[in-house]
């Protein structure tokens, strides 16, 4: 059974994520325009199945809520926290750094959602990978400590992305 699903499902985030997006561009909501969106997630991803050969074999969706939902958190406190940065410290007081992250992660799809959360969060770039994959290089806004930023960054996200990607 478990065989057959993920023979149907190649990619069941994509397949979630094309009907969304059919129903959503869709001027009325019905029944067959959304069951039309999820025979398309199911028929896109299954036809572009062998370009992705390398693709997660699964991910835990209860982990996925739980890492959205911290990832928005951190974006609205590190918003504020920017925000009252530049208000109130001159740019002669701030203290910007370069960040090497060494990776734990392997899968591309996790590297890059842990590149794009970073990214996301402000305060915070993701500027470069190394060739190799095993490290990323981050911007930081203001740093007093960067060794306790990297290790937030890798305790808060990668750790999380590690148990997303089995």
């Amino acid at each position: 059974m478990k065989r057959f699903f993920n023979w149907l499902f190649p990619h069941p985030a994509m397949t979630l994520l094309l009907a969304i997006v059919w129903i959503i561009l869709q001027k009325d909501l019905s029944y067959g325009m959304a069951v039309f969106g999820l025979i398309l997630g199911i028929i896109i991803p299954r036809a572009t199945a062998v370009w992705w050969p390398d693709r997660p074999q699964g991910f835990r969706i209860g982990k996925v809520i739980a890492y959205v939902i911290l990832v928005l958190w951190d974006i609205l406190i590190a918003n504020i926290q920017v925000a009252w940065i530049v208000l109130t410290r001159p740019n002669s007081k701030l203290r910007p750094a370069w960040i090497i992250i060494p990776l734990d992660l392997r899968e591309p799809e996790a590297i890059s959602i842990l590149a794009g959360t970073i990214t996301l969060t402000p305060g915070t770039v993701s500027a470069d990978m190394s060739s190799s994959g095993s490290c990323l290089l981050v911007h930081a806004l203001d740093a007093p400590d960067p060794d306790a930023i990297r290790d937030d960054i890798k305790q808060r996200y990668e750790t999380r992305l590690k148990e997303i990607f089995v």
